[in-house]
């Protein structure tokens, strides 16, 4: 968790690497980002939540020589892709950035030039292994089976190439992190990345010759800008970088870059070694989740089993896919997709716990009393509930604030079945002559629905800001509109086509 040091956060995602469309990991890093922001906007903090994709790199100039497009041809059109998904998976995102734009273009070679003022880049000549699935490099003591150890194949590497001087940043690093204990999050990412800094960090080479699509190296445009370097400067272009040259405007104070498991040796070693070598303060946090695996299986084209994130939202909504990626996976760990564990998960809580509670309530207030509740004074066991309610609540809140997310909503959860507990004890329904406790009681669930929804509101947003909608609390007496199921409960006999490629 990151105590801020004022008011203001700045939340990332990676930026996604187009050589292909998005796919369920990228929706859920976004999604995570999203309702992080939208909680912390609610708190009152003000929150600039980024996202973007990055565009160059050996590996995207082959994917667009495969597809027979140019590669900004083919960077606009998987770009355009991701920005899809942002609307589908209803992101509210502050900005939006390419690493071919302009101002990223101006940002890195500013970049560049702080790096080799400083003394931290010298020419020399890069041979050993290279993973361009991945566009990283390998020693031969870091191959597992042949392969990188992010999995993919690594070919022989010789070229001449600019290096930057990592290794003077082993002791910086290391210091740094035994100062700041919370800056890589979860503790096992952590211990990774000191394990990986204690064993030798070696210079690392910032520059290619043997392809074009790339950033050139200011004034030697003979070698493009190694497309790590390119890419993590996008968390500064975005907030204002080299204008902005210090970055202290509060808002990178309390950066926080929300990433794979798969990159966090580039943010946690690469990124802070090159901002200390620029002269920049560090981002607050570098946290990182699992992989999501399909059915107990890795998910793969060829065993058939990719969930597709955009079948889900058109089938089910937003609000739905949302919930489910969040409350099914324990961020930081791996997680199991599956169509029946969404369908339970949907049905068990969207449905039923909370969607029916607030049909049922506000249904009764509509029909058998005039749509309409009196505001009243509570006491008692009304007011112990309602102190019940906002317990889970602030609990969910803070666990939140810790990256649990799961347990966030499981906390919401809780509040919900003490919420429909209440209401069944009460029998609202049963009442037939005393309209004073009747009052008592409806107007008691209407603002523990209120406290509720507006706890879950940011991770299903569309349903939240529907039911609040059929309520007006501002005057003497609560008003109550027809309500509209929230969510319909799902056929779990019914065949889903979920899947994608």
């Amino acid at each position: 968790m990151t105590t801020q040091s004022n008011n203001k956060l700045y939340i990332t995602t990676p930026i996604y690497y187009v050589n292909a469309k998005p796919h369920i990991g990228h929706a859920y890093t976004t999604i995570v980002c999203d309702i992080y922001a939208r909680l912390n906007k609610m708190l009152g903090y003000d929150v600039k939540f980024v996202t973007g994709t990055d565009e160059h790199g050996k590996k995207v100039e082959q994917s667009a020589v495969n597809s027979g497009k140019t590669p900004q041809e083919f960077t606009d059109e998987i770009s355009q892709l991701f920005r899809d998904l942002l609307v589908t998976i209803n992101a509210n995102n502050d900005d939006f950035i390419r690493t071919t734009e302009e101002r990223h273009k101006k940002s890195v070679a500013f970049f560049w030039r702080k790096l080799q003022e400083a003394g931290y880049i010298y020419l020399g000549e890069y041979s050993g292994w290279y993973d361009m699935r991945n566009e990283a490099y390998f020693n031969d003591d870091e191959l597992i089976d042949g392969k990188s150890p992010l999995g993919g194949e690594v070919t022989m590497m010789r070229e001449p190439c600019y290096f930057f001087k990592l290794s003077a940043f082993q002791d910086k690093l290391l210091a740094y992190y035994e100062e700041h204990r919370d800056f890589i999050y979860p503790d096992s990412r952590r211990n990774e990345v000191i394990s990986f800094v204690k064993s030798g960090l070696k210079d690392l080479a910032i520059s290619r010759t043997t392809f074009s699509w790339g950033i050139p190296v200011p004034g030697d445009e003979k070698h493009v800008i190694y497309v790590w370097l390119d890419a993590l400067v996008n968390y500064i272009t975005v907030n204002g970088y080299p204008d902005n040259q210090q970055q202290n405007d509060g808002y990178w104070n309390n950066a926080i870059h929300f990433v794979g498991k798969e990159i966090v040796r580039f943010h946690a070693v690469y990124w802070p070694a090159f901002l200390m070598a620029a002269g920049i303060p560090l981002p607050k946090q570098i946290v990182s989740h699992g992989w999501w695996i399909s059915n107990g299986e890795k998910m793969s084209k060829s065993l058939g089993n990719v969930q597709d994130p955009n079948k889900y939202c058109k089938l089910f909504g937003s609000d739905s896919f949302r919930y489910y990626v969040l409350r099914e996976m324990s961020f930081g760990e791996d997680g199991n997709f599956s169509l029946p564990s969404f369908i339970n998960r949907y049905n068990s809580f969207l449905a039923n716990s909370y969607g029916n509670m607030c049909q049922r309530v506000l249904s009764f207030i509509y029909n058998k009393c005039d749509g309409q509740v009196k505001k009243v004074s509570l006491d008692g066991e009304y007011q112990d509930f309602l102190n019940n309610i906002d317990k889970e609540i602030q609990d969910g809140y803070d666990l939140a604030q810790k990256y649990q997310f799961n347990r966030y909503l499981e906390k919401v959860e809780k509040a919900a079945s003490i919420a429909n507990q209440f209401v069944d004890s009460q029998k609202p329904w049963a009442i037939k002559d005393d309209a004073e406790l009747l009052n008592k009681i409806l107007y008691t669930m209407v603002a523990a629905i209120i406290k509720i929804t507006k706890a879950i509101s940011p991770v299903t947003p569309i349903a939240a800001e529907k039911l609040l909608s059929f309520i007006d609390a501002s005057g003497d007496v609560v008003k109550v509109s027809q309500p509209e199921v929230l969510f319909n409960k799902i056929d779990e006999t019914q065949d889903f086509d979920v899947y994608g490629d």
